[in-house]
Parts: C-alpha cells; structure tokens; sequence
C-alpha cells in the first residue's frame, strides 16, 4: 500500500497560481437543456453580457446548421462582436461533414470552429463506421477547407473521457496524427458525466505529460454530481482551459456552473481568471429569465439562499467578530448578506434585520417582537424584512405604519377571446384616483391602472417588477390559500412584499398595495428633505 506523504496532502502544487482561461457554452450546450430555447435577441443579449460584462475569455454560441433562426443569431452575436473587436472570442460547434458547417460558420461571420470528432474508438467505429485513418483523413479535410476560409479551429474530441479509459491507443493515434496541424486547442470532453477526479487527475496528466506543447480545454458533465470536482482536478492535472455554463445549465444534468467554477478557482487554488465577479449575479438572473430554469434557491454564488443566515446563533457570531464569514462575501459577487426572519430567528436577527432599517428597540420590546416572529415561523408564514416595521407596530400597539395607500375598490373582468380590463380606484395620501387598463392577464391589467396612475395622474415613476413566485400548497383544495411574493426594484433598492388569499390575482393585489405604501414612504421622505432645502 502507497503511503500519503505530507506533500500530497497540499492542495495545489508550488507551481499556482496559474492562468486558467475560461469558455463559456450557455449559448450552446447550456440550450440543450430540456425546455429552453434562446431567442436571437436573447442570444446576443447574453452574449454581450458575457463577454463585456463577465469579461469571459470565449464563448461557444451555436450548433452549425441547427435552423434558420441560429443562423440569425450567429450573424447577429459575430456582427457585433466584430465592431466591438471581440470576434475571436466567439466560437460555434461543426462537425466533420466535407464542409458544409464551415460553410454554415462562415456565411455567419465567425471565424472559429469547434470541430466536433471522435474521442473514443467506440464513437469512431459504431456511429461513423469508420476506421481511425478513415476519420483522420476526413478531420484532415476539413483542417484544409477551415484554413481556405481563414477560420480557426479547435477539436473536441468527443467522449475523450470513455476514449481515455477504454481505447487510450485510438486516443493517442488521433493527437499524434493531428499535433501538427494548426489547430488551437483540443478539447476534452467527459461527454457522458462518467469520470471522477481521481481518475481524471490520472488521465489528464498522461494528456499533459505526453503533449506538453498543446492546450487542453475540460469540459466537464454532472451526471454524478461530480462536473465541478472534475474541473479542479483537470485544471489541478495540469490543464489550463475551462468550459462553463451559466446556473449549470447543459444536456441532462448539465455543466460546471461558471459562477461555482470561478469561486472555487480563486479561492481554493489561487488561480487567475479574466472574469468579473460582481456581475456574475446580475448575468445569472439575465440567463435564468430567459432560459425559464429557476435557480434553486440553494444554488452556491447565485441561489436567493446561500448569504442568508438563518440561525440566530449566526448572526450573533457575525455581529461579535464575523465568525459565520468566510471568503464568499456576497458583496465579491454582487449581492448583500440577510438575515432570516422565522422560527430559528434568534434576537441578533431581528437586530441585525431592525438596524438596517433603521429601528430602535429596547430589550424588552426586541424580545417580543421576537417571540412574534418565531410564532409566524411556527405557521410556516414567510416574513421579510419589508414585513418588519407592520410586526413591530402590530405587537408594540403604537405609531401604526400610516396607511398611504389604499385599494378602494377595484374590478377586473374577463372573457374568452378578449383581453382582461381592469378598472382601479385608489386613495393616495386622502385623495381618489381612479383609472382603465386591459392587460395580458388579470393582474396585468390591474398593474397597468395602477402604473398609469402614478405616471399620468401623479407624474412620478413606478417600481420595476423583477420577480413573482406564487406558492400553492398541495393537497388540491380550490379554496386554499395562495402566497404571492413579489419582487420589486425601486430606486436601486430590491423590495420584496408579500399577499395571501385564496385568489391568486387577490393575493398578488395585496402585495402590490403592500409596495406602494413603502415606496410611499419613500417619496414623503424626498418631499421633507425638498421642503427643508
């Protein structure tokens, strides 16, 4: 039996930190996500997102000859990234097929391809029925037409990772026969999620070891969970090209996620990427509002989760000397820690909750409104920290939060074939507006007679609605309560309200007037300072 050494117990060896480049594949393999298709507007939204904002060093936006609308969507990405003088960084997925990707690649603009070949004996013999000198001779083929065009090329060698394991002479016979042509960089894939780092920190460094003068690309699956563990040990092994998706997206469990890559990247192997933390949230959200994939609020990075301390014991540990910190500070990423409002909510989470608001309680009162909290917690309620000031008034029974908004009377119908109307009376500060919309639905209406009236009657802005979850517990009752909890951006500032009633369009109502009446507040706070000046 081996013994471990100290040495190998290091994680990283003395030669970190390194560069390590990073491939984005959302727009390509992250839509071969079962549900999602991108539009061609969308695709060059997340393209521009990914290469200005996250400054990701390349990204793969497409399959060769998929549709006319990736056609649009190619020439659209390239068009532009050509005047912003970033069309090497964009690539597209060919096969070798005499010629007719690069055909495809080049009517688009771009001038890379990813040439997509057999990285295992098995692909080579039983989907192309080829011999390894037949596939060569026509990998060789296109290498000849790609140069005509003046494209670059990269290889995949497809199912490298079954390739490595079961056939690595077919492996070894590809690379030696092709480690000459101009090609920028072989990529390998684990195209079926099947390897683990222990065998990829094996077979990698044999790739490095035997080519040390050519770059390597990993591009990792989760079918067992393991993708991100799989990319440390490929950039531990000695490569130094990453492939990445945004929120993980890919085919059938998906890829390593790009946010979860770079933390880990940075922090564990003091490893130097070209990306921008602070934006990969605002991107994530970008990707996940187009794609209709919801993070999971457990998500490490991007979840709504991952820097909300829960515990009250947390919180008390953050407030005396940050012990529930570690290097994931939200703020790296773009965001702000919270602290949970529920049962498990300790005092120091409603002081840290009541501090940002700007409330002071003495210890009694801090108490009671604590044992509320837990009590709401116990009921399954969810309570934010919007809810925060209506629970201290209501449990202290004194200077009430002023009702400056409120829903007089309101009346949506609807009937097939038609657009649902809306008629909407409010009192704002004692006085009735009243206003007429037709929407997409019958909240939509309801939100477009209460917008009008704030831009037309009113002439101030109205908040951005950026999210809205509806919760409907099971059991199938028609009469059960909905919890409606909306999102809103306001003045830079992120407002979260919620409404419960057995209707879904009531319950949504209710946490919209929930929202006026705070931002209501805000608007009397600008009108005494302007009246002070």
């Amino acid at each position: 039996m081996k013994l471990i050494r100290s040495e190998d117990l290091n994680p990283m060896p003395q030669t970190f930190p390194i560069k390590v480049e990073i491939m984005d594949t959302t727009l390509r393999d992250g839509e071969q996500t079962n549900g999602v298709s991108f539009l061609p507007h969308e695709k060059l939204m997340i393209a521009k997102a990914l290469l200005q904002d996250l400054n990701v060093d390349r990204i793969e936006v497409a399959s060769a000859r998929v549709s006319d609308g990736e056609i649009e969507a190619v020439t659209n990405i390239c068009r532009w990234a050509k005047q912003a003088g970033m069309l090497d960084r964009v690539e597209v997925l060919g096969f070798v097929d005499g010629g007719t990707s690069l055909d495809w690649i080049a009517r688009c603009g771009c001038k890379n391809i990813n040439l997509l070949c057999k990285g295992s004996l098995n692909h080579c013999v039983h989907q192309l029925k080829k011999t390894p000198e037949e596939h060569i001779a026509d990998i060789r083929n296109s290498l000849r037409y790609a140069a005509e065009l003046g494209i670059r090329v990269n290889v995949y060698l497809e199912d490298w990772s079954n390739g490595i394991k079961d056939s690595p002479d077919y492996v070894f016979q590809v690379i030696d026969a092709l480690q000459n042509e101009s090609i920028e960089r072989f990529m390998l894939p684990d195209t079926l999620g099947v390897l683990n780092p222990l065998h990829l920190i094996g077979y990698m460094r044999k790739m490095v070891k035997r080519y040390p003068h050519i770059r390597f690309d990993f591009h990792a699956h989760n079918d067992y969970d393991l993708a991100i563990s799989n990319v440390l040990a490929a950039v531990y092994a000695g490569c130094r090209g990453i492939h990445t998706s945004v929120n993980g997206l890919g085919e059938r469990a998906g890829n390593a996620p790009l946010s979860s890559v770079q933390a880990i990247l940075k922090d564990q192997f003091h490893a130097e990427t070209n990306i921008q933390e602070d934006r990969l949230n605002d991107v994530s959200r970008l990707v996940e509002s187009y794609s209709g994939i919801a993070i999971p609020p457990n998500q490490p990075i991007t979840g709504d989760n991952v820097f909300t301390q829960v515990a009250g014991v947390h919180a008390d540990g953050d407030n005396k000397a940050n012990l529930y910190c570690n290097a994931l500070l939200p703020e790296r990423f773009g965001r702000k820690r919270a602290y949970a409002l529920g049962k498990n909510s300790g005092k120091a989470n409603i002081l840290k909750n009541l501090e940002e608001l700007g409330l002071e309680l003495t210890a009694e009162q801090t108490k009671r409104v604590t044992e509320r909290i837990i009590e709401l917690g116990d009921k399954k309620e969810l309570v934010t920290q919007d809810d925060l000031p209506f629970i201290v008034a209501d449990v202290l029974k004194h200077d009430a939060p002023e009702e400056h908004v409120r829903l007089v009377s309101y009346m949506v119908t609807t009937a097939y074939g038609l657009k649902p109307m809306a008629c909407v009376r409010l009192e704002i500060n004692g006085i009735e507006y009243e206003a007429q919309a037709s929407g997409d639905g019958q909240f939509d209406a309801f939100m477009r007679a209460a917008r009008s009236i704030y831009k037309e009657r009113l002439n101030r802005s109205f908040p951005w609605l950026t999210n809205y979850s509806v919760t409907i517990p099971p059991g199938g009752r028609t009469d059960a309560f909905v919890q409606t909890v909306i999102t809103w951006n306001w003045n830079e500032k992120t407002i979260r309200t919620r409404g419960l009633d057995a209707d879904q369009a009531e319950a949504a109502i209710k946490a919209t007037i929930k929202m006026l009446n705070i931002i209501e507040t805000d608007y009397e706070i600008l009108s005494d300072n302007q009246n002070t000046e």
